[in-house]
């Protein structure tokens, strides 16, 4: 029952582990990657499943709907590049690897979105983790300071506020305000958020923004990116890093190695108590043959035991005179029982 118990825990311990990769077939780049306007950009992308017919690009601006970019077979190295984007995107294709990288140039404010390498699979549609495209300008035409606080680690059940504020010039244009959500654990996901603002002047404010999470688990985990859109700009905070406390804590891995260590000894100590015990009852096996056939001469039937109380045995021992009865003498002795049955009166 011990190992039992102890491989019940530790299930339970990896159980609570982060998925690493939900998207099983894509491998892309993702985070936020950031350029400046007239660079060149390569967003990579690979896919090596061979259920995998088509792969495919999709660019997802703020507040907007993902739109397709790119389309081709996964045998075929020549892409079907959509015409609102022809004539600054291509793709870059390897049919051996599954490269399917997209390749933005002169870049523009326009460009920046979330961009999406997706695959066709068995008439099913999928989705890499995603990669947020920063495109600025070297001189940038606002003033804005986006400060984001440090969080301390968290523990799973807890709730939690991310709070982030602006301190930017006003612009005529209307201005958003976006959280960004980055990890291994999960693909990126926006949420937009209004705020609330504070005039401190007729050109100057600062807006106050807060992004609520309830009852944090390990899927929660990832930095958490502030974002301020304005006058066709993006500017971007430092981040927050949201860190769930529990396994990945060294206490906690110490404490998963242990009890690996156990269950792996446990498991030993069973299988060692199996051939211990499988080798004692072959010899105890053993010494019940050896002794039955020695007394093979004493069980003469069945029917003598059922009669047992009207019997008599007597022993005789024979002495062999004859030289070649020597041999024989010397080995075993010869047990003769007579069977007397006594008639009761």
């Amino acid at each position: 029952m011990m190992p039992l118990c102890i491989l019940f825990v530790l299930l339970g311990e990896f159980y609570l582990m982060p998925v690493v990769d939900m998207t099983t077939g894509i491998t892309q780049d993702s985070g936020i990657i950031t350029a400046e306007v007239g660079q060149e950009v390569t967003l990579k992308c690979f896919c090596q499943d061979d259920a995998v017919t088509f792969l495919s690009w999709y660019q997802q601006s703020l507040g907007g709907k993902p739109l397709l970019i790119s389309t081709r077979m996964k045998l075929n190295m020549k892409a079907i590049i959509y015409p609102a984007y022809e004539k600054r995107f291509q793709v870059f294709a390897v049919t051996v690897n599954g490269t399917n990288n997209l390749i933005i140039k002169d870049v523009r404010l326009s460009d920046s979105g979330t961009y999406y390498c997706g695959i066709l699979a068995f008439s099913a549609i999928e989705f890499g983790q995603g990669v947020f495209l920063h495109v600025k300008k070297s001189l940038s035409n606002i003033q804005a300071v986006v400060h984001q606080p440090v969080l301390e680690p968290l523990r799973s059940g807890e709730s939690v506020n991310l709070s982030c504020t602006v301190y930017a010039e006003k612009c005529a244009e209307e201005e958003r305000l976006y959280w960004f959500r980055h990890g291994a654990a999960q693909p990126a996901i926006m949420y937009h958020s209004a705020g609330q603002c504070i005039h401190e002047s007729q050109t100057k404010r600062n807006c106050t923004t807060n992004l609520t999470i309830k009852s944090v688990n390990f899927t929660h985990a990832g930095m958490y990116y502030c974002a301020l859109a304005s006058c066709g700009e993006i500017v971007f905070g430092n981040g927050t890093k949201v860190e769930i406390m529990g396994r990945s804590t060294k206490a906690s891995r110490v404490l998963v190695y242990f009890l690996s260590v156990a269950l792996a000894f446990s498991i030993i100590l069973s299988l060692l108590l199996a051939v211990v015990m499988y080798k004692l009852k072959k010899n105890i096996c053993s010494v019940c043959k050896g002794t039955v056939s020695r007394l093979t001469c004493s069980a003469a039937s069945g029917s003598m035991s059922q009669d047992a109380d009207a019997l008599h045995y007597a022993a005789l021992s024979l002495n062999r005179t004859r030289e070649r009865h020597r041999q024989e003498d010397s080995e075993d002795s010869v047990c003769v029982y007579s069977r007397v049955k006594s008639r009761k009166q």
